[in-house]
């Protein structure tokens, strides 16, 4: 966005550009059809629903979590889901085969209680079983799923030498904004811990973290690296589900000062947002976000800094007394009014929002590539109130 669409932003509000949505679009499916892999869009990052008809022109499938992101795919993607849960419910399981192509245990205790209601069904529905190769290079513990005493998969030595029927693939998660190197590796683990199985199975699904639309991602080493894996096993249909890669850079929060404080040599801008409601992942990663026109430094660099520096910290307008980030420093010193743009903030960000405090949602709005912006989604009062009892 430039200056003047920025201004024409209602604020705050999250704004998806739709030319690179799809850009990313664009490139996820070479992939696909270079490496003669299905990609396909976990929910668990992005579900702007609105925006799926985009998405349909690249992609023909989704991945889901929960009964309540299988539903979305089945009713408004217009696919049933490739699904995975650390445990099905018995009251939603027959909604999942209705709304789900792929359904993937968490464990054989699951797969024997659930699948004989799979065999009684009227849905067509393959079977996995999520598998733990015992390695990640995630390096926060937050998102690492083959952390040791993980609850995710089964490790190889709880797999009968035959696999239980029904059983037609094998999923694994083991990356999060990944490179190509980082899966390179992880194929030698699952190869090494569960090469006997993969001959007798249907498909793989390698799960998300495959950041390929960052720029230094190497793209060609990842579809020669598939290309590699389908000439070793020509049984086995390819999957990747990868979330980021889809709204990675897209888009951007927009917010704006409301106010500056002072204390102790800190200068506070207070925004319209909040980092703990609205930017969750900030503060659970953490990391700190790009602002346009505004330069990063170092966490403790605001302390002290002479205020002509225009070096800030900002601020979130809910009560968690951590509810801010700092610093930033600005061409120009920011008075109440001015915008304050928090790029890439699409994915992940637009999920995991919540309503502490009652504050106001960021609105939600695709800028298309002729210039018009479409609000998809401004948030009033009952949103927030029917969250409640």
């Amino acid at each position: 966005m430039d200056k003047e669409q920025i201004m024409q932003v209602s604020s705050p509000c999250y704004v998806m550009e739709e030319a690179l949505l799809r850009r990313n679009l664009a490139l996820i499916s070479r992939v696909a059809k270079e490496a003669g892999v299905e990609i396909i869009l976990a929910f668990k990052a992005f579900a702007l629903w609105k925006s799926f008809p985009i998405f349909r022109e690249y992609i023909q499938s989704v991945t889901a979590s929960s009964i309540h992101e299988a539903r979305l795919a089945y009713e408004e993607f217009g696919s049933r889901a490739h699904a995975f849960s650390p445990a099905y419910t018995d009251g939603e399981f027959d909604d999942m085969m209705r709304f789900c192509s792929h359904i993937s245990f968490n464990s054989l205790s699951q797969y024997s209680r659930l699948y004989p209601r799979v065999e009684g069904s009227a849905h067509v529905v393959s079977c996995g079983i999520r598998i733990n190769p015992e390695y990640s290079e995630i390096e926060t513990e937050l998102y690492n799923p083959c952390a040791p005493g993980s609850r995710f998969g089964v490790t190889a030595d709880l797999l009968p030498e035959e696999l239980p029927l029904g059983i037609e693939g094998f999923h694994c998660h083991c990356h999060c904004e990944s490179s190509s190197y980082a899966l390179e590796n992880t194929l030698k683990h699952i190869e090494e811990k569960f090469g006997r199985w993969l001959p007798k199975i249907k498909w793989l699904n390698l799960g998300g973290g495959h950041l390929m639309t960052r720029k230094d991602y190497d793209v060609e080493h990842l579809i020669a690296l598939l290309q590699s894996l389908r000439g070793r096993y020509p049984n086995l249909q390819i999957i990747l589900e990868p979330g980021s890669a889809f709204a990675w850079q897209t888009g951007s929060l927009v917010s704006s000062v409301v106010d500056i404080v002072e204390s102790r040599g800190i200068r506070t801008a207070i925004l319209d947002v909040s980092f703990t409601c609205h930017m969750p992942d900030c503060l659970e990663m953490p990391y700190q976000p790009k602002v346009t026109g505004a330069e990063t430094l170092d966490a403790d660099a605001v302390k002290g800094a002479p205020f002509e520096e225009n070096i800030y910290r900002l601020g979130g307008n809910s009560c968690l007394s951590g509810d801010y980030m700092g610093s930033w420093k600005f061409a120009q010193p920011l008075s109440v009014g001015d915008r304050v743009v928090f790029e890439d903030m699409i994915h992940y960000t637009t999920v995991k929002t919540n309503m502490f405090n009652g504050i106001s949602h960021p609105s939600i709005a695709l800028l298309h590539e002729n210039g018009e912006l479409e609000t998809y989604k401004e948030f009033r009062y009952e949103d927030y109130r029917d969250r409640m009892c």
